[in-house]
């Protein structure tokens, strides 16, 4: 998967976000998991577009960082709305968390990829 592929993989799941965002019930909790879900679900792809056009080595680790961050986030904020449940459709809530859960290990993946690259160019 390429970089612009990823972005755009990045911006359907913050599509994804609002949709279950605008879905919670309008209860107390439902409110509050769906303003957070919200900021943690659509970070991912605006700190992505930062990472790509990161100035060094050490900047692209660390928004990548961020990135990865964020997702782990909106994977426990996604399981407590299932849990709990505050929304009508928990199949929906399970493919976006098999998703969130997809990228978390894309992330992961490539930060140690680059990790280890840098690593190897202070040598």
């Amino acid at each position: 998967m390429n970089k612009h592929e990823l972005q755009e993989r990045l911006i359907k799941f913050a599509i994804q976000t609002l949709n279950i965002a605008d879905s919670l019930y309008k209860t107390y909790a439902g409110i509050h998991l769906s303003k957070q879900i919200t900021r943690s679900g659509t970070s991912p792809a605006l700190n992505y577009a930062e990472a790509i056009g990161a100035e060094s080595q050490k900047d692209f680790i660390h928004k990548m960082k961020i990135v990865l961050k964020e997702l782990r986030e909106t994977y426990i904020c996604s399981k407590i709305i299932k849990l709990k449940p505050l929304i009508n459709n928990i199949s929906k809530v399970e493919s976006y968390m098999t998703e969130c859960n997809e990228l978390i290990s894309i992330f992961v993946a490539s930060i140690n990829t680059a990790s280890k690259k840098s690593l190897i160019k202070n040598r």
